[in-house]
Order: structure tokens, then C-alpha cells, then sequence
């Protein structure tokens, strides 16, 4: 048994009983890491050894005395280098900036840190976290470990690889058209993408959501206990809320379940990724659920609308960077951001537009459909590409259609998650994306818990 492959619930579990302690676990992971960077590339800041074996000491006599500061009190934690943390340079993936420097730490940075979990590092991300892969101008290419030609997903790539890898059970990362579940479905994680609010941001931005990535549905909701909650910080937090995060078994007679395989827009789905989604309908039909079918509802003309505007938005950012730091920008974001040259403030506005467009019409099908308790999909039209593809689909303005299943809850702000259920022939993982009503995230993971398969590697 390797500790480093061991979930949060079992090491809260060890450390209670006194099988071992937070040192030995806290070695375990060094170790792993030790073994696996920097070719892995998941870790942009590794917090000194020193400072870790200290922290993982006094959790150690916490746990010892009775009285650890959580259930995840020594438990390993990584937080995408975009989560701020004192001290800590966030150069968002991105060669051309000159990072910030926080002095303070993000409420999530905070939680866990107030929970006694240890701290292992930032992880990576692409240049200003608009790729759904590992490629970074700043960090180069971050690998899968599952295999190296294997595209991690993005933009939490090193998240994604860290959980994959063993890096310690748990991993927080952000998302904002899908970089939380992308990992999870071409990396074989459990994720959730919690309802907009659940989980305070320091810097809160329309769809932006932040969540865990973990190897089982159990460890997600661990650590959503710890995460959940509101914070001054974040205007858009949402108030307190006692949630079951126990995921207690729930009867799934009479349960309405949507099943949505044909998004309309973007890129079909491949037929085993569908078939992924079929059989897990199909198997809460056979329990007793009412399983609905879905037609689509968004036409590509939303999804071009969100592609335009997310450009303008980064081409803000590019032009405010000298020519020699643009010039050391990933090429590709390079290209894409320079493809919102030319539009004038009236089409920005119109490209705007499509957000609340998605939006409303989103929440008109989910009425339309009955509104279920549920909703399954694809997490993704396509199991992971190769690794050096900066996008699935990178040529003819393709760049965001493999965000069709994914963005319009970043829109609704309602939360989805993904699970590992089946695999391609060649052992790519695909995974299935479950989608609640609004606010409620423990049902989303109850739901997960149902058919969840073991991670990839574990």
C-alpha cells in the first residue's frame, strides 16, 4: 500500500485510528512527486519540503491528542496558481506577464489551511487559462499520467494531473466553460463545478466557478464541507446553507433524469462517448427513474457569441502588455485573442449578449424537460486528444467547440459534475456529466456515487 494513492476519506480514516500519520503521508506524496516532476509538469510553486514537514508534524499531534482541526486535518491539498496565496507569484500560465504577488490568501487558500490540510502547491494552468489542455507559455507542456500523448484537459490541466498522479487526494481548481470537468472526464476524476457562489472567489467573474478534483465522489464532497460558504471577499457568494454532504443513498424510483446527447451546436459526440451516457441512463431506467430524453436547445451562434467575446475580453489584456511580452505568449492564445481585432463596441456588446442568451434558454429547456431532479450528458464530444493539441479542434475557428456539454451551466450557474464510468478501446477515459438544480450540489454528488467506477491509476 503507497499512501500517496490512498483517498482523503481512507487517510482521515488512518490518522484516527492511528495506522499512521500525516508525516508518513506527507513523505508519501514527496516522494511521488519527487518521482514524476518535472516531467509530469503539474506543479507550478512546490511549497518547501521543510515547511510541509513541519505542518504535517503538528498535525500529527493533533490528530494524537484528539483533536485535529478537521477530518481533513494532514490531509495533502494542491490549489491551481490562479487561487492566490500570500506570497505566492500568480502568473495565470502566461510567459508575457509580469505575475502578481498576493499578500493575502483567497478564502479557498484560507479554508484549508484553517482545516490543517498540508499545502503540497500551486498547480499549472495555460496562458490566461483559455486552453482545455496543458500547454503554457510560461511552464510548457504539463503531461498526463496516465499517458504522456494524452491531452490532460484544461485549463485546470496540472489539477488534473496532480489528482491522476497522486499528488495527494485532493486538488482544488477553477472553471469557467468547463476547466474542472474536461480534466475530469480525459484523466478519469471525479470534479464537481458547484453552483455559482457555493465556494467564495477572491476575483468572482461571470460563469467562474472554482471546485475539487479527486479520485472518488466521496472525497469531493470532503472537501466541498470544507470549501462551502460565504465570504465579504466575494460579493456573489451564496448566503449559508446546511447541506447533507454525507451522500446518504437515495431511492432513485421515481427520480426524473434528462439525458442529453445531441447538443445542436459545436462537435458531435463520438459514438462511445454517447453509448458512456446511454448505459447510465439506461441503468437508472431499469431502477425505476424517469428518464426523459433532451433535444437541443442552443444554436452555434451562442457558442460563437461566447467565443468573440471571451477574445475581446483577453485582446484587453494582450494590449496592455508591451510588444516583447506579447511576443512570448502562447501563439496559439496569440492568434486567437487577434481574432477580436476589428470589432467594434456594438458587436463586444452583441458577442455579450450570447451569455444571457445561453442563459435564458437554458433555463427554458430544463423547464421544458420537466424540470428534472437530473441531468446526464457527455462531459466532452471527444475522449482526450493528443497531448500537443492546444485545443481538440484547433483550425477554422473550431477552438470552443468541444465546450458544448460544458458552458451552459457555467452560464445558469448550476452544478455539474463528472464521473469515470467507461473507456475508449485504448484505454481513454470517458466520463459522464450529471447535472443538478439549482443549489443542489449534494444531490449532484449523491447522484455521482451511484455508478462512479475506480480513478484511472488508483
Amino acid at each position: 500500500m503507497n499512501l500517496a494513492d490512498l483517498t482523503a476519506t481512507q487517510l482521515s480514516a488512518g490518522y484516527g485510528a492511528g495506522t499512521f500519520s500525516a508525516v508518513d503521508v506527507a513523505e508519501a506524496v514527496a516522494q511521488r512527486i519527487d518521482a514524476l516532476e518535472p516531467e509530469l509538469n503539474a506543479l507550478w510553486h512546490r511549497d518547501d519540503p521543510a515547511d510541509l514537514h513541519r505542518a504535517a508534524h503538528a498535525s500529527a499531534e493533533r490528530w494524537a491528542e484528539g483533536r485535529p482541526l478537521s477530518p481533513l486535518d494532514g490531509v495533502p491539498v494542491t490549489l491551481k496558481e490562479n487561487i492566490a496565496r500570500a506570497g505566492v507569484p500568480m502568473p495565470s500560465g502566461n510567459a508575457g506577464v509580469t505575475p502578481v504577488v498576493p499578500t493575502e490568501d483567497a478564502p479557498i487558500a484560507r479554508r484549508v489551511t484553517q482545516a490543517g490540510m498540508l499545502v503540497v502547491g500551486s498547480t499549472t494552468m495555460p496562458d490566461w487559462g483559455m486552453l482545455s489542455s496543458g500547454h503554457s507559455s510560461l511552464h510548457g507542456l504539463t503531461r498526463s499520467p496516465l499517458d504522456p500523448s494524452w491531452s490532460t484537459g484544461g485549463s485546470s490541466s496540472g489539477a488534473g494531473a496532480a489528482a491522476a498522479a497522486g499528488y495527494g487526494p485532493l486538488h482544488v481548481g477553477t472553471d469557467i466553460g468547463g476547466s474542472i470537468r474536461l480534466p475530469g472526464t480525459w484523466l478519469g476524476l471525479a470534479t464537481l463545478k458547484p453552483s455559482a457562489g457555493r465556494i467564495p472567489l477572491h476575483a468572482p467573474y461571470l460563469g467562474r466557478a472554482a471546485g475539487p478534483l479527486a479520485r472518488s465522489v466521496e472525497d469531493c464532497a470532503l472537501l466541498m464541507r470544507v470549501l462551502s460558504g460565504p465570504d465579504p471577499v466575494d460579493w456573489t457568494s451564496l448566503p449559508a446553507q446546511d447541506l447533507d454532504w454525507s451522500l446518504s443513498p437515495r431511492d432513485v424510483r421515481g427520480l426524473r433524469v434528462g439525458v442529453w446527447t445531441d447538443p445542436g451546436y459545436g462537435v458531435a459526440p463520438e459514438r462511445e462517448v454517447v453509448a458512456a451516457t446511454r448505459r447510465v441512463a439506461d441503468a437508472l431506467a431499469d431502477a425505476g427513474a424517469d428518464v426523459v430524453e433532451v433535444g437541443p436547445w442552443l444554436g452555434q451562434e451562442h457558442l460563437d457569441g461566447v467565443d468573440r467575446f471571451w477574445r475581446a475580453r483577453s485582446l484587453a489584456d494582450f494590449r496592455r502588455l508591451t510588444t516583447e511580452a506579447q511576443a512570448r505568449v502562447l501563439p496559439y492564445i496569440a492568434d486567437w485573442v487577434r481574432g477580436a481585432e476589428g470589432l467594434s463596441g456594438l458587436e463586444v456588446m452583441d458577442a455579450y449578449a450570447a451569455f444571457g442568451q445561453v442563459q435564458a434558454l437554458t433555463v427554458r429547456a430544463w423547464a421544458g424537460a420537466g424540470d428534472p431532479d437530473l441531468l446526464l450528458s457527455p462531459v466532452a464530444p471527444v475522449a482526450a486528444p493528443p497531448a500537443e493539441l492546444p485545443m481538440p479542434y484547433p483550425d477554422g475557428g473550431r477552438g470552443l467547440w468541444h465546450i458544448n456539454f460544458t458552458m451552459p451551466w457555467n452560464m445558469t450557474g448550476q452544478p455539474a459534475g463528472t464521473v469515470p464510468t467507461a473507456a475508449m478501446p485504448d484505454g481513454r477515459p470517458i466520463g459522464v456529466q450529471v447535472v443538478g438544480r439549482p443549489f443542489d450540489d449534494a444531490g449532484v454528488l449523491r447522484a455521482m456515487t451511484w455508478w462512479q467506477e475506480p480513478a484511472a491509476g488508483s
